[in-house]
């Protein structure tokens, strides 16, 4: 049930990169890789936002509210060597992560190679499929 179409950012990217990404795609998490395609963190939308809220308190206008990270770089705000799955990995262990843990995506990795991801919205889908077919 992953996603294999990914966005991603390089750990390198300015940070206005990854707020243009959640601007135009129907995305909460951007999967952070080196040029090799190595993953080395992730960015959620809500990361993102708690950190510019927290850079600019007294700030209204959310545009200046982002003012501050864009000098900043993909590597710095991520969350570096998140929780992962393995392609061979049940859904029952993807749920189990998502409950115990409360994140809401996981990266599917093959050796160092990211593959693919996972989210909350994935599962929801497949158990909403599941229960429709029967």
């Amino acid at each position: 049930i992953m996603s294999k179409k990914l966005i991603t950012v390089l750990d390198d990217d300015a940070v206005s990169k990854v707020q243009d990404i959640f601007a135009h795609n129907e995305i909460h998490h951007v999967l952070v890789t080196d040029v090799n395609e190595k993953l080395k963190g992730i960015i959620s939308k809500q990361d993102l936002l708690r950190l510019a809220v927290a850079l600019n308190p007294d700030v209204k206008n959310e545009e200046d509210r982002y003012t501050h990270l864009k000098a900043l770089r993909a590597s710095e705000i991520m969350t570096p060597n998140p929780m992962t799955l393995e392609p061979e990995d049940t859904i029952g262990l993807a749920a189990d992560i998502f409950l115990t843990n409360q994140f809401h995506a996981l990266p599917v990795v093959e050796g160092e190679m990211l593959v693919g991801i996972i989210t909350t919205h994935d599962l929801l889908r497949f158990s909403f499929d599941l229960i429709h077919a029967s």
